[in-house]
């Protein structure tokens, strides 16, 4: 089957520049231009439309780069930005630099530090709260906090180097027993995150971007090269190009192409009540912190909308994100008592204030997906965020923007091809 893909469809109606401003070389050399929409994209007098699916952390931030780059954008999504089904939903995701040894995310935080703060300037709004986060490291393996100082070091992300007693001095109302040592990052904390995607969607239509609260029905998207979409109200949409940034999703969509690639994970997520004009464990005098010592538990301090939220981050039972029913699990709950008795002493007896079930959007190597559709160039399928995705929400929107508008090819790390049996 022939594939039509972005360079045959688009590239006679956009210039493309190359990083510095230099062109990059096209078939048609002999098209004038109309004028100048910004320093990446030179349009002419037809722009070329790029349809977005999905209003998440990558949808979203896609959707707005690609419109600042001066090309058309549909953006879609079938409940709204941040709605409760999303990955994207809830109050708050963790914003970190570490993540151990070999991998490609701590550059990308670093980047994604540098966009939240170019945004939050521009709307005047605050998103991330820099608590700080500390990685407490213990004796057992601490190979994931010594795998991340090179990477932290690299992209110039500020850390600290803390002993047990700098921790106990700094933060006596946490039980540092079995404790080593730790890693501080000072510029991180956590973000907002329900309100941050909606934030990005209404930055997106005040800048004269269309947006849809509409479904996309999944007929013949994963049989050969898409001419239109079929949305749920049974109006077509037609699009130069399409992004699928569909999360939990993106299986259903793609049986044949994704399918179980993304596995959905049911994640339960507590939040705990502090007592009563004690502010140790609110975000005043608290990090965000992660605890490595047997599973894998982290935490965002309370803050004025919100009690003292806890999590364990191993991956959960395979969920359904249209209809399952948001119940926390009684077995989880009473390890994270338990957990919390040990950890946070002065917690012991705190009520549970609240709970919510989100999902993680799992690969299975927790990498994410950003690719071409294997059949159809102008279908890109973004997505897999296994988790760490939201933070990396900017950064990854200026990516894909990139990939598509300059016609390049996704690093290898996020191909769908890495999946295929040898």
């Amino acid at each position: 089957m022939q594939k039509v893909g972005f360079r045959t469809k688009v590239t006679d109606r956009i210039r493309i520049l190359g990083m510095r401003g230099r062109p990059v070389k096209i078939e048609q050399s002999s098209l004038s231009l109309a004028h100048r929409v910004s320093s990446s994209v030179l349009i002419m007098k037809s722009k070329p439309h790029i349809a977005v699916i999905g209003a998440g952390a990558f949808g979203g931030w896609t959707a707005l780069h690609l419109l600042e780059c001066g090309v058309r954008v549909t953006l879609l999504d079938a409940w709204g930005p941040g709605n409760s089904r999303a990955s994207s939903g809830g109050e708050t995701r963790v914003m970190r630099g570490a993540y151990g040894p070999n991998q490609p995310y701590t550059e990308i935080a670093a980047r994604a530090l540098k966009l939240w703060a170019k945004y939050e300037r521009r709307w005047k709004r605050q998103f991330l709260h820099r608590t700080g986060v500390l990685w407490m490291a213990s004796g057992a393996d601490d190979s994931f906090e010594r795998g991340s100082i090179e990477s932290l070091r690299a992209a110039k992300i500020k850390f600290q180097e803390l002993s047990t007693p700098q921790m106990k001095k700094r933060w006596p109302q946490i039980n540092f027993e079995e404790i080593e040592w730790a890693i501080f990052e000072p510029e991180c904390g956590y973000l907002d995150a329900r309100a941050s995607c909606q934030a990005v969607v209404e930055a997106f239509i005040a800048a004269r971007g269309k947006y849809r609260q509409v479904a996309v029905r999944a007929d013949g998207l994963d049989s050969g090269p898409v001419r239109r979409l079929t949305l749920s109200d049974d109006s077509p949409l037609k699009a130069d190009f399409y992004v699928f940034a569909c999360g939990p999703w993106l299986g259903k969509l793609f049986p044949k192409t994704i399918g179980d690639l993304v596995q959905p994970t049911k994640q339960d997520i507590f939040f705990f009540g502090t007592p009563a004009g004690d502010d140790r464990f609110t975000d005043a005098h608290m990090p965000v912190w992660g605890d490595h010592r047997g599973s894998f538990r982290y935490g965002i301090p309370g803050s004025a909308r919100r009690g003292f939220k806890i999590a364990d981050d191993t991956r959960g039972p395979v969920f359904d994100p249209t209809n399952g029913e948001r119940v926390v699990s009684s077995e989880t709950l009473r390890d994270i008592r338990e957990y919390i008795a040990f950890r946070f002493p002065a917690l012991k007896d705190a009520p549970l204030v609240e709970t919510r079930v989100c999902q993680y959007e799992q690969t299975p190597d927790s990498n994410f997906i950003i690719d071409r559709h294997p059949a159809d160039e102008n279908v890109w399928i973004v997505g897999g965020g296994s988790g760490h995705g939201f933070k990396h929400g900017p950064a990854i929107g200026e990516m894909i923007a990139e990939l598509i508008l300059k016609d390049r090819e996704p690093d290898a790390i996020w191909r769908l091809a890495r999946f295929k049996k040898p």
